[in-house]
């Protein structure tokens, strides 16, 4: 699948794939579906899981962030796990209300989890990371940055996400979320050369 994916948009890396699964709206077939079958089951299920060659996205419920972990390859396929409790009181609508903007029924809202464009020790500090991160996110209407895991962002990075892409994307709602200290910094000189 990841595989398939990555072919399909011209990523470089199996790992980009899963970062755009984890956004939400994506699809290789968009005559034939809508792209939002992964995201939404992934929300459903107490723990959702995809191993694609060597790459192994999770979404768990009680955990608010996606991961990927680098496993032994699988020969061929995709294997999909799902788990869900007998007793949840989760329901469709309030996963789907969670991804919406007011009356709006459209899935107009994403949280990305800006941990998954970090490989291993790398750090996130060019535009060409910021670009990789934002690629299709202008398909919502709200898009939260999810920085749980990021210890440090560059001045680039900050610059092309929170002052380049608000002035070509100014209806989209770009904001953060816990975000630390040096990468909250980093967003506000951002955005205060924007003001400038």
């Amino acid at each position: 699948m990841c595989r398939k994916i990555q072919a399909g948009l011209d990523l470089l890396d199996e790992r980009h794939a899963v970062l755009e699964l984890a956004k939400g709206k994506l699809t290789t077939d968009p005559s034939n579906h809508s792209g939002e079958g992964i995201f939404f089951s992934s929300r459903m299920f107490d723990e959702f899981e995809i191993l694609s060659g060597s790459t192994h996205f999770s979404h768990q419920h009680d955990h608010e962030e996606d991961w990927i972990l680098e496993r032994m390859r699988l020969p061929t396929g995709t294997a999909v796990w799902m788990r869900l409790g007998n007793h949840r009181s989760r329901s469709l609508k309030k996963i789907f209300d969670s991804f919406t903007s007011g009356d709006n029924i459209q899935f107009s809202k994403t949280v990305v989890p800006v941990r998954l464009a970090q490989y291993g020790d790398d750090k996130l500090m060019s535009r060409s990371q910021a670009k990789r991160l934002l690629a299709r996110v202008d398909r919502f209407k709200t898009v939260i940055l999810d920085f749980d895991g990021v210890d440090s962002i560059g001045q680039a990075f900050a610059d092309e996400i929170f002052r380049v892409f608000p002035l070509h994307h100014p209806e989209i709602e770009l904001r953060e979320t816990r975000a630390k200290a040096d990468v909250k910094h980093m967003i506000e000189r951002a955005r205060a050369t924007a003001v400038d």
